[in-house]
């Protein structure tokens, strides 16, 4: 049996980015940090950050007054800093300047009077960050099916963003439907789904049909990652989602010539490195990294904390 990495997989800057930054938190002033949601989503990197002192809350009411406290990677509604900074917390916002990105499009959108369709997963942070940038004039859908049943206000004075982590093919096809049923409607400029979660659909695309099974890396919680096993599931392909390598079952592989592996953009190379030691201890001989795209981008650190490097 064979094993085929995907390229690119695991961490893209937006995560190495936010780990960084509680990390140098932690640092400079010390245990305990406070972190509103999950800095990312997985649990090895959360565990691993708790135990260096970080303290991960849902909301500002369970950080003390005075404490400091780190936005995660998916971004925060604007009551969220308003709330902030009326409790006089200090804040080391950790938000992928990519899901920036999309906040300052939507706020550009509001100022222009057009009402925002957000595609997006209800209930995952992004989305509510996202959403909450504008106290009206927004709506989610998540299908083509929520396209056809949305009402808006102004059908001619529309325009859409998308969550940073969506699946491709999804998401076309919902902006589709969008651009069917309001012509008028506008979009980004430049697309909203970052580089890296296109990146690893793509290597995964590339990778799948080569493949018996595919199996992601990353936790049940993760966007990006529950997208990558759609991506193979929809080439026709088993695909499992693991969030460490003992739960790899010997059944998914039994008779199997070739095991596809990838990692979700918040999932860290060790874990990956964990399945692929437990795919040889049940059988597979041989290793290759298939050829993909070198991802280059680097994120800094907010000025607020890289000045007391």
């Amino acid at each position: 049996m064979e094993v085929l990495l995907a390229k690119p997989r695991g961490f893209c800057a937006g995560v190495d980015r936010a780990i960084a930054i509680v990390e140098r938190a932690l640092a400079l002033q010390g245990a305990p940090i406070y972190v509103r949601h999950e800095i990312v989503h997985n649990k090895y990197v959360v565990d691993d950050l708790r135990a260096k002192g970080a303290v991960f809350v849902e909301e500002l009411d369970e950080v003390p007054a005075g404490s400091t406290v780190i936005f995660s990677a998916h971004g925060v509604s604007l009551d969220v800093r308003r709330e902030a900074e009326a409790r006089g917390l200090k804040v080391f916002d950790a938000t992928c300047p990519l899901v920036t990105k999309v906040h300052v499009e939507v706020a550009k959108m509001r100022e222009a009077g057009r009402e925002v369709v957000m595609i997006g997963h209800e209930g995952h942070p992004e989305a509510e960050g996202t959403m909450g940038q504008s106290s009206d004039g927004m709506y989610l859908v998540e299908t083509e099916e929520d396209v056809a049943r949305l009402e808006v206000k102004s059908p001619e004075s529309l325009a859409y963003v998308t969550q940073t982590t969506l699946s491709m093919d999804d998401a076309a096809r919902v902006v589709a439907a969008l651009k069917k049923r309001f012509p008028s409607i506008v979009g980004p400029k430049k697309d909203d789904i970052c580089y890296a979660t296109q990146n690893r659909q793509d290597a995964v695309k590339v990778m799948a049909p080569m493949c018996d099974v595919v199996i992601v890396v990353g936790s049940p919680n993760s966007s990006n990652s529950n997208r990558l096993r759609e991506v193979a599931r929809n080439l026709g392909r088993e695909a499992y989602l693991v969030d460490k390598a003992d739960e790899v079952r010997p059944e998914w592989i039994a008779g199997k010539r070739s095991v596809g592996v990838t990692a979700g953009a918040s999932a860290p190379e060790v874990l990956v490195h964990d399945v692929i030691h437990r795919l040889q201890e049940l059988g597979a001989r041989r290793v290759r990294e298939l050829e993909g795209i070198e991802e280059r981008v680097t994120f800094p650190l907010p000025k607020s904390i890289s000045g007391h490097a």
